[in-house]
């Protein structure tokens, strides 16, 4: 199995799982083991299912303005969650091929592989929620028909994404790439950095 195929396998299960209950505050318990790459791609997805729907919330039209400021907040500290997943995951990769030596030719990818499987795990996501507006009761044959031809472009999408993720990772391998990670350094976040922090101390 590919790396991709393993990551979206994963990523499939923890869509489905979050959809059994469809609750933006149910308890995630991760059936990877401790440590594992697995565990830590489980928890990268079930972040972005739990985010999608926030983000779905926050848009009805009489949401309460107090509410909206919460999950707005609950938004940003997902966010900052999530680059530090795909950060360990990066780690990972980091400890992985520690021992491959660069080519002197290699070049540089223009993003790492895990900002690369941050999008495939929203792919996941997206092919999930098109499926299901595709078997809509209430919805018109034209919707339902637009939305399938949306669903075929990403599920082509996801095949393009793994083959390009493969093909990265096997270039890291065999020395043809290199990884070189820049942290995200989020300064809205940071007492320090964001002045509306720092200038209310």
């Amino acid at each position: 199995m590919t790396f991709s195929e393993q990551a979206n396998q994963i990523f499939d299960y923890v869509v489905e799982l979050y959809h059994r209950t469809d609750d933006v505050d149910a308890v995630f318990n991760n059936p990877y083991p401790t440590s594992s790459i697995d565990r830590t791609l489980a928890d990268k997805c079930w972040i972005d299912a739990v985010q999608w729907h926030l983000e779905d919330i926050i848009r009805a039209p009489e949401i309460n303005p107090v509410q909206a400021l919460a999950i707005k907040r609950r938004i940003d500290r997902s966010n900052q969650d999530r680059t530090d997943l795909v950060e360990r995951i990066d780690a990972w990769f980091r400890q992985e091929y520690s021992e491959v030596q660069p080519l002197p030719d290699a070049t540089i990818n223009t993003e790492s592989p895990a900002w690369a499987i941050d999008r495939l795990s929203i792919l996941a996501l997206k092919i999930w929620h098109m499926r299901e507006q595709t078997l809509r009761d209430d919805a018109t044959a034209e919707h339902k028909g637009r939305c399938q031809n949306k669903l075929a472009v990403l599920l082509e999408q996801r095949v393009d994404l793994s083959t390009a993720i493969d093909q990265l990772l096997a270039d890291i391998a065999a020395g043809r790439k290199y990884m070189k990670v820049y942290l995200q350094m989020k300064m809205y976040n940071d007492p320090e950095t964001n002045p509306v922090l720092y200038g209310n101390k």
